[in-house]
């Protein structure tokens, strides 16, 4: 068994991982750079994988990791609501960019990865 970190002992596989990139042109708005980040990795697919293994979208596994130079500055909470299905963890970590301008705030970019898992009952 395999202690994921959703905290469940489960047979999980790793089905996909997604990449996207959003930024926060004038604002410095870090959460929204987030939320554009994640939006980025989904909004070019349609992930069908659970349809595929005759799962439910309830019982996909989506691990969030999000980079940005202010890691504190991120709204959980917002970056989960995007997600209409699935047992969502969102961690954010140091990364990302933040580019100075000569005036006003920085332009900030997030990256993130979403990586997508299933409990497909078969041993690690």
């Amino acid at each position: 068994m395999l202690v994921t970190s959703w905290g469940h002992n489960m047979a999980i596989k790793r089905l996909l991982t997604e990449f996207g990139m959003g930024s926060s042109l004038r604002r410095c708005d870090y959460t929204e750079a987030a939320v554009r980040a994640v939006k980025d990795a989904l909004w070019h697919n349609s992930i069908n994988i659970a349809e595929l293994f005759g799962k439910e979208k309830t019982e996909m596994l989506v691990d969030v990791q999000i980079g940005v130079q202010e890691p504190k500055s991120i709204n959980v909470s917002t970056v989960s609501k995007i997600f209409p299905y699935g047992k969502v963890t969102v961690r954010v970590i140091h990364g990302g960019l933040d580019i100075p301008r000569a005036k006003g705030n920085p332009t900030v970019i997030a990256n993130a990865a979403i990586s997508v898992a299933l409990d497909l009952g078969i041993p690690q």
